[in-house]
Order: structure tokens, then C-alpha cells, then sequence
């Protein structure tokens, strides 16, 4: 059975409906992305998993316990979320917020341990944020500050991760950075990670399974190579496109049409699917 899953998921802001009736099973110790257009569900989705989103229906399960029924400071210690947009408080230093990552494994008597220290270090090193330790975040830039919270939620070294857009105000070199550092989470110390991204290329490339989304349901799920075709991403997306081999890695390479609709692959682009 999988750690994290949700059955018959309903979810929604007041009396407006999102997910209606979804079920989803996230595989462990694996990195799953989840796609779909603006709107479709997929941060409400992520914020019910992390239980910042009380369900109207249905039940999240986090090692085979309703989710609901944790101790919110359990939940923190098993698993940790990036949300979109995150603000910290005015002249807050990047070490004091990285350091905020270690509360739930804290009592409110307890000053930060050697082992707080080391985790905090060891997240702003995985980052690259070291050397920003002492400036305020809101002197940063877009870029380095989502790294900085990235770091906060490795400090908080849960086994899942819950990551909505953490390649957000990234230029294109640093989010195949911070990329690369989820797949070595994923492959050198085991964390199952849970991702949303726009950017359906990333996506390809760096996740071990998909889950597309489209007016708050799942229209398909499963790996890479098996979902991504031309005619899921017309019914999804509503995108024209052709789809070929990454020359690199061999996952699917998408190839937009858009509005020139007499565009077509040159004969020497080898193996062009459709």
C-alpha cells in the first residue's frame, strides 16, 4: 500500500466544488508529478494531501491512518510542504527561516540542538544557500529565495515531500538544478516526492510517474512514457503538438504546434512520434 492516498476525495472552497470523488495512490520512494492546465485542481489536490485542505468527502490516508486524525505535529515530521507563493515575516534571516524547518521535531521548552544545527546546515548546503545565511530573504531574488524554502523544507527531513511549482521564478539552469537535487533526494536518500509543475518537458524528464488532471479529476496516471501521447495532451491541454525521443534520456520530448498550423517536424528530426 502506498504511505500517502487519498479515496473518494471531494474538495472545495465554500460552496464551489474542485475534486469530485478522486482517488489517488502516490508510489513510494519515487518522485510523481502531477499536470494538468490552470485551474484543473492540481495545488488544491496537493494542499488536501498536506491537510492544509480540510476534504468536504473522501479521506486522506498517510501510513494507513486518516490523515485527519494525526496530530498535526506527527503529520510535520512525516511529511513537508512547499506551497506556491510563500511569504516569510519582514527581516527574517535565511538561517532563522531554514531553522523554522525544525519546530515539529522541537518541544516549545527546547532550544535548537546540534542536531537542529547540522539539518539546517546540511539543507542550505544541499541548496546552494549557504553563503546567503545571514541576509534578510526579502533582500533576495525570486530565484534564490524559492531555494531558500526549498531549504526549509529539507530541514524539516520528513520521509514525503509535498512540492507545489518549486521551480517557480526559476530561470530555466536553476530549475534543472533544483531538479536534479529532488532526483537525488528521490535516489540517494529514498524520499517520495510529490511535485507539481507546468513545465511538461521537466515533468518528463525527472518524473518516475504522472498524474494528469483536468477539471479537478484524473484522466490518466502512470509512467512518463505511457501517458504523454498527442492525443492526451490535445484532450487535457487542449495543445497541438508532436512528440519525440529526448535525445538524453529517452522520455518523451514535447514538441508544441501552436497557432502555425502548417508547422511540421523536419524529415531529419529522427524517431518523431505523430
Amino acid at each position: 500500500m502506498s504511505r500517502l492516498r487519498a479515496e473518494g476525495l471531494v474538495v472545495g472552497y465554500d460552496d464551489r466544488i474542485i475534486i469530485d470523488d478522486l482517488d489517488i495512490a502516490i508510489p513510494d520512494a519515487q518522485i510523481t508529478t502531477i499536470i494538468g492546465p490552470n485551474g484543473c485542481g492540481k495545488s488544491t489536490l496537493l494542499r488536501c494531501l498536506a491537510r492544509l485542505l480540510p476534504a468536504k468527502a473522501g479521506t486522506v490516508f498517510l501510513d494507513d491512518q486518516d490523515i485527519a486524525t494525526i496530530r498535526p505535529k506527527t503529520v510535520a515530521r512525516t511529511l513537508g510542504l512547499l506551497p506556491q507563493n510563500p511569504v516569510a515575516p519582514e527581516g527574517l534571516t535565511v538561517a532563522d527561516l531554514v531553522s523554522r524547518g525544525r519546530h515539529p521535531h522541537q518541544r516549545w521548552y527546547q532550544q535548537a540542538s546540534s542536531e537542529d544545527e547540522a539539518a539546517v546546515e546540511r539543507a542550505l548546503e544541499l541548496t546552494g544557500t549557504a553563503e546567503l545565511a545571514e541576509r534578510p530573504v526579502d533582500a533576495l531574488s525570486g530565484g534564490q529565495r524559492q531555494r531558500v524554502w526549498i531549504a526549509l523544507t529539507l530541514a524539516q527531513e520528513t520521509d514525503l515531500l509535498l512540492l507545489d511549482e518549486p521551480t517557480t521564478y526559476l530561470d530555466l539552469a536553476h530549475s534543472v538544478e533544483v531538479l536534479d537535487l529532488v532526483h537525488e533526494l528521490k535516489s540517494e536518500h529514498g524520499k517520495t516526492i510529490v511535485m507539481v509543475l507546468h513545465d511538461l518537458n521537466l515533468a518528463t524528464r525527472y518524473s518516475d510517474s504522472l498524474f494528469v488532471m483536468r477539471d479537478g479529476a484524473i484522466v490518466r496516471h502512470g509512467s512518463p512514457e505511457s501517458v504523454i501521447d498527442v492525443e492526451l495532451l490535445e484532450q487535457a491541454f487542449g495543445l497541438r503538438s508532436h512528440i519525440i525521443p529526448d535525445p538524453l534520456f529517452g522520455h518523451p520530448l514535447i514538441v508544441p504546434v501552436g497557432s502555425r498550423g502548417d508547422l511540421r517536424l523536419p524529415e531529419e528530426i529522427p524517431d518523431a512520434a505523430h
